[in-house]
């Protein structure tokens, strides 16, 4: 390829920390598309690759590139792609397989042809770089719990991607969204349609829950806390469901409070990116971005969700 070097921020080695500096430009393989990156969306998952996390679950490449969630426009197409063409404006996201090691805070990325979509001409690029991984979860985990209509849902940490997402769809089942958040995110969870707000730095949820809600809710969406003991499980009702993005209490556990679920993942493959897309395009999904980065500061992003201080999402732009 004609193209030989390109920018990304990546983690040169195990152990090391992630640096900005030049790697060679992907090489085009059987069922990919080389997107030329103009913006790139930060996940929780970027912190955990970086760290080596993840190491145990797939092997790692290195140098890697961090980043999963890309949009911009397609440099190349491999064989056996025939969706998108060279020039098309596309969003979509580099799916967890083996090895990881390509990314998308990269001037160009290799995204699997199985998660691209064209970009719809009125969704502008910084909000589908926002959309992919966040919203796909969203969507596994209001799909894991089945919510009916008038039911009562508890969404913890409804400030983040995720959460501003479950609660749009959920509030689109016509469910009563009962949201946890700060009060920097009261008013924004507010307009998108959340019932109430419980400010999770007053007083512990369960009984903030349980104070308004005494029989408790119907289901619970947890998107906070890094154990199982996190997991507001106890403001959720006898026979209630559960999905947790979190690590997860097990079957025992949730079965001896009466509940059912566990963890979910998002996957945005075409089939739940395309809908996705074209929602947000005409309005009825809202890409809320708090932060918009140039490359050379992804590190700093980054370092923002991994104190949980992310209301929203953060995105990262890349020149060419």
């Amino acid at each position: 390829m004609h193209l030989a070097m390109m920018r990304a921020f990546h983690v040169p080695a195990p152990g090391q920390p992630p640096r900005l500096g030049n790697l060679p430009v992907p090489e085009m393989a059987e069922g990919t598309v080389l997107v030329r990156v103009r913006a790139a969306g930060l996940n929780a998952i970027d912190n955990l690759i970086a760290a080596g996390m993840l190491t145990g679950l797939l092997p790692h490449e290195y140098p890697l590139t961090l980043g999963r969630d890309a949009a911009g426009v397609v440099e190349a197409v491999g064989a056996g792609v025939d969706h998108v063409r060279v020039g098309d404006e596309v969003l979509g996201h580099i799916l967890l397989a083996s090895p990881i090691r390509h990314g998308t805070l990269a001037q160009y990325a290799p995204l699997p042809a199985a998660a691209v979509v064209l970009k719809p001409a009125n969704l502008d690029v910084i909000r589908a770089a926002a959309l992919p991984l966040p919203a796909a979860t969203a969507v596994a985990a209001v799909d894991a719990i089945a919510p009916r209509p008038g039911q009562i849902v508890l969404v913890n940490g409804a400030g983040g991607g995720v959460g501003s997402f479950a609660v749009q769809l959920l509030v689109a089942r016509s469910v009563v969204v009962i949201a946890t958040g700060s009060t920097a995110s009261r008013d924004r969870l507010l307009a998108l349609g959340a019932r109430t707000v419980v400010d999770y730095t007053l007083s512990s949820v369960v009984d903030q829950v349980r104070a308004a809600f005494p029989a408790g809710v119907d289901a619970l969406v947890n998107l906070a806390g890094y154990s199982a003991a996190d997991v507001p499980l106890e403001a959720v009702r006898t026979g209630g469901a559960v999905a947790t993005t979190t690590e997860a209490p097990d079957d025992h556990a949730l079965a001896a409070v009466g509940l059912v679920g566990g963890a979910v993942n998002g996957t945005p493959v075409r089939e739940t990116l395309g809908p996705l897309a074209e929602q947000a395009a005409a309005g009825r999904l809202k890409v809320h971005v708090a932060t918009v980065l140039p490359l050379d500061r992804a590190a700093d992003g980054l370092a923002v969700i991994a104190a949980g201080q992310a209301h929203g999402k953060i995105v990262v732009t890349i020149g060419a």
